[in-house]
């Protein structure tokens, strides 16, 4: 690594057409926290190494601030950004001076702004003049944010709102520390603050929501905050009219239909406005279909019906259980027409919504079963139903010898539901709990067994010291097996947090029907936390993580 910086270095100062590029790679090497510099493992560390090597052969880069492309000046300002709070303070004050002269006279304003910025980082506070460009406006503005911390001041706001509208029309993006561009800053601080990014992505919006840069902040807000989605999903519909292309138009209407099932009752506008772009041929038309599906206007069914794919059943299902017969029939003629992969899965496991109904379709979950079509989810469903032949337990003994570990699963279960015979399932099992696979996928399964699993309870108690999720699902299924939660509750007490796996465990707990009480404290925090605590999974299709931690966390609660 020491051998690489003063190579780098060389190469930066006599090869020109990589210039900016090697520069960059200087700056990514260096890149570090100025807190870092404070513990105690920074001075034996390599980073630590690459800053003292650049620091000494910074003198030789500094020509680059000044080299006639605007590309080299910007990747060399981040140089001297990487390593400002450990340069020597003689080089020091020839630096700041460069800096000074750069900011104010360079003729290209992203430049000036770059330079700003990177007096900052050493402590100096330069006058921005009204007559100053839009992006040095904003990088002061950016700087003040930095400064005063969230909520920020009404002006800087304005100033963001103003100047920040319009994307750098350059195409030198170069990232700052953390490896992030200017746009990415930006964003990070205004989600800090969920007003002022409200009120910045409605400007920007307003102005023509230039490169959707608008549109995507709401969304931001979106998937930080909780609460917030009747202000982003305004935004967002007033977005529409503004994007550049229909693919443009295509992605705000997958966001919007996304979050609109999160409005209580969403109004008769925004509805309006869907039916006008579902009834399109274009692009546009399936997203605007599925938002009208996820807030639940009945209208849409007819509209899934005449067009229907496995996206839209699977969300019809969802939200218009009630409309059984006719959603099984199109999802019959879809699996019956060969649909496969994620479309296949999609279309099987919809018919789980329709309980004892989706016996309908009990010829195509036999054919999914029979040609390896979503054979995962058929066995399953097939089991549910509860309709034993001996064709279907022959193909589920069969798929119990699959050398997909989870089909096994899948299948012992559903021959063991509609055979009552544990011998195979249970045979099955235990090579699954002793082998190196994903175990919890496994114990995930075994529910319907119930007490009937009581043979395999010496391979789970043994897996209850395993990693996170195989003891979460180990403590889940003893659970389901004993029905005695004491074993049960200490494990998935310990590993609630807000993660996909303490979620899994929150669910598990609320299962035994107990609250510790040292468990609530987390539990309210759960409750009230502003913040969003679990990320986004908008390819679930079952909601939005953190809504269902909120919602288990606030139902223990009140129960306990």
């Amino acid at each position: 690594m020491l051998i690489t910086v003063p190579f780098l270095a060389h190469a930066a100062r006599h090869v020109p057409g990589k210039r900016a590029e090697l520069l960059m790679l200087l700056a990514v090497l260096a890149d570090h926290e100025p807190a870092d510099i404070d513990s105690p493992h920074w001075p034996s560390s390599s980073v630590a190494a690459v800053c003292v090597e650049l620091c000494q052969v910074l003198p030789e880069l500094l020509s680059c601030l000044v080299d006639t492309e605007r590309g080299v000046r910007r990747a060399a300002l981040r140089v001297v950004a990487a390593v400002a709070e450990l340069l020597p303070s003689e080089l020091r004050v020839s630096v700041v001076a460069q800096l000074e002269g750069l900011y104010a006279s360079d003729p290209v304003p992203a430049v000036q702004a770059d330079a700003l910025v990177v007096l900052g980082r050493f402590g100096y506070e330069t006058e921005v003049l009204e007559s100053s460009p839009a992006e040095v406006r904003l990088a002061a503005a950016m700087l003040g944010m930095e400064r005063s911390g969230p909520p920020y001041p009404a002006d800087l706001v304005d100033a963001v709102a103003e100047y920040g509208a319009e994307p750098d029309p350059g195409d030198d993006g170069f990232p700052w520390s953390g490896t992030t561009s200017q746009d990415e800053q930006l964003n990070q601080l205004l989600t800090q603050d969920p007003d002022a990014c409200l009120t910045v992505a409605a400007r920007w919006i307003e102005a023509g929501d230039l490169g959707s840069r608008g549109s995507w902040l709401a969304q931001k807000i979106a998937e930080t905050w909780r609460d917030r989605e009747p202000a982003v999903l305004n935004l967002l519909v007033a977005a529409l009219p503004h994007q550049r292309n229909t693919r443009a138009l295509a992605s705000r209407l997958r966001t919007i239909a996304h979050w609109i099932e999160h409005l209580p009752e969403p109004g008769a506008d925004l509805h309006n406005t869907l039916h006008q772009y579902a009834d399109t041929d274009d692009e546009t038309a399936e997203p605007a279909l599925l938002a009208l599906v996820h807030a639940r206007d009945i209208r849409a069914l007819t509209q899934v019906l005449r067009r229907p794919s496995a996206g839209l059943l699977a969300a019809a299902a969802r939200h218009f259980p009630t409309a059984a017969d006719q959603l099984i029939t199109a999802i019959r003629y879809q699996l019956a027409a060969g649909a496969t992969g994620n479309e296949g899965i999609a279309l099987v496991g919809a018919l789980a919504r329709f309980g004892a109904a989706a016996r309908q379709a009990q010829p195509e979950l036999v054919d999914c079963l029979r040609t390896g079509r979503a054979t995962i989810v058929a066995a399953r469903q097939l089991g549910l139903n509860g309709i034993a032949t001996r064709e279907i337990t022959d193909l589920l003994f069969k798929a119990m010898q699959s050398t997909d570990l989870s089909l096994r699963a899948a299948a012992a279960v559903a021959h063991y539901q509609l055979t009552s015979d544990a011998t195979p399932a249970l045979r099955t099992f235990e090579s699954l709990l002793t082998s190196k696979g994903q175990t919890h996928w496994y114990l995930s399964t075994l529910q319907p067994l119930g007490s009937t699993a009581a043979p395999l309870l010496p391979f789970i108690e043994s897996l209850l010291e395993a990693g996170q999720w195989t003891r979460m699902a180990a403590a889940e299924a003893h659970h389901w097996i004993t029905g005695y939660p004491d074993r049960a509750v200490p494990i998935l007490v310990e590993l609630v947090e807000p993660t996909p796996v303490g979620l899994r465990a929150l669910k598990a707990l609320t299962c035994t029907g107990q609250l510790p009480d040292e468990l609530r404290p987390t539990l309210r925090s759960f409750v009230f936390s502003p913040l969003r605590l679990l990320a986004d999974s908008p390819l679930s299709g079952q909601g939005h993580p953190d809504e269902e931690l909120r919602t288990l966390a606030r139902a223990l609660l009140a129960a306990g």
